[in-house]
């Protein structure tokens, strides 16, 4: 602070500096005018002046120290109290300020909130006239075709259900409902969703799990396996996805393996990024949006999401959960 207030007085000090050296120039000039005189007008001067400096600084810089220590938050009870005019101003704008924008923030917020209850609603109506298509493709006797609607069924619901979460993704803290559940049936589940797909592709599943229990919410977690799951199954063509579950340092780690396209070095550290998609095996149908939301919902619920991949041989992603410990933060939610 002291600095940034001698750089602010910068013109202060030139001022003094030049006057100073027009006193001794005067002195030069007239001999008749004792130098040790001028010298020590000069000294008492700079002492006066040092004092002045080191008043008005203690004086001017408080209010700004507390601008700085402000967390510039809505909260305007953290503004210093203004003393000086120019200070009264600098404090009047910024409360303007400050109310002006938490009005335009919470108009926006609620505009946001207005348009996600609409999108949600729009998107549970769409699935009514859905879950009527797939009862009609259920009773076609042509199995091609039935398996090629059936996929493109199955195309829109995920991107319906991505859309949904998505807009949810925004409020999750406010979702979470943390307990004990059961891998088996929500890894099962799952899989019978993709199974048309699966059969499409020649795809098949073994499941492992050592560990059958795991504290998480059942539907975020659920999201999270959807996720890694039609990764797995959109870039294999006649193999094995492998699920397993272990204890790992005091950890449950859930893995998910596929031995399809892999991931190119290049695009690893970028897979969790929104909106990318694969620079190797760029896909029409892939939004990017998966894994980034799969991400985010890991992140609330403290899994650690690790990947391993090699181009050609296959991908594991692996869910690391936290120790029941550490889920005191989320159940105080």
């Amino acid at each position: 602070m002291v600095k940034k207030f001698l750089i602010e007085r910068f013109s202060w000090i030139i001022i003094y500096c030049i006057s100073q050296c027009l006193l001794l120039f005067i002195a030069y000039l007239d001999t008749s005018i004792p130098v040790a005189s001028v010298v020590y007008i000069m000294f008492l001067s700079l002492f006066i002046f040092i004092i002045f400096v080191s008043v008005r600084y203690k004086k001017e810089t408080p209010f700004y120290k507390g601008l700085e220590d402000w967390d510039n938050s809505f909260d305007l009870e953290g503004i210093p109290e203004a003393k000086t005019p120019f200070e009264k101003v600098v404090e009047k704008s910024i409360r303007e300020q400050t109310v002006r924008q938490e009005q335009i923030v919470n108009e926006n917020r609620m505009t946001l909130e207005l348009e996600r209850d609409d999108l949600l609603s729009w998107i549970h109506e769409v699935k009514t006239p859905l879950t009527a298509m797939h009862l009609m493709i259920e009773r076609l006797d042509d199995e091609r075709l039935k398996s090629e609607l059936t996929y493109e069924w199955l195309r829109i619901h995920l991107l319906l259900d991505q859309q949904l979460h998505q807009k949810r993704i925004s409020f999750i803290e406010n979702t979470l409902h943390v307990e004990k559940i059961a891998l088996e049936p929500v890894i099962f589940k799952e899989i019978k969703n993709l199974q048309s797909w699966c059969m499409q592709k020649g795809i098949g599943f073994d499941v492992n799990l050592e560990i059958n229990q795991v504290l998480s919410d059942e539907k975020w977690l659920a999201f999270i396996m959807r996720q890694l799951l039609t990764n797995a199954v959109k870039y294999s063509d006649e193999s094995e996805v492998i699920i397993r579950s272990k204890a790992e340092n005091d950890h449950i780690v859930v893995e998910v393996q596929d031995f399809g396209q892999g991931i190119s070095p290049k695009d690893l550290p970028r897979i969790f990024d929104k909106g990318f998609t694969s620079t190797t095996h760029p896909r029409q149908s892939a939004t990017g949006m998966g894994l980034y939301l799969a991400k985010k919902a890991a992140d609330s619920l403290m899994i650690e999401i690790r990947v391993k991949s090699k181009p050609n041989v296959g991908t594991t992603f692996a869910l690391t959960f936290p120790k029941q410990n550490e889920f005191v933060k989320l159940t105080s939610m």
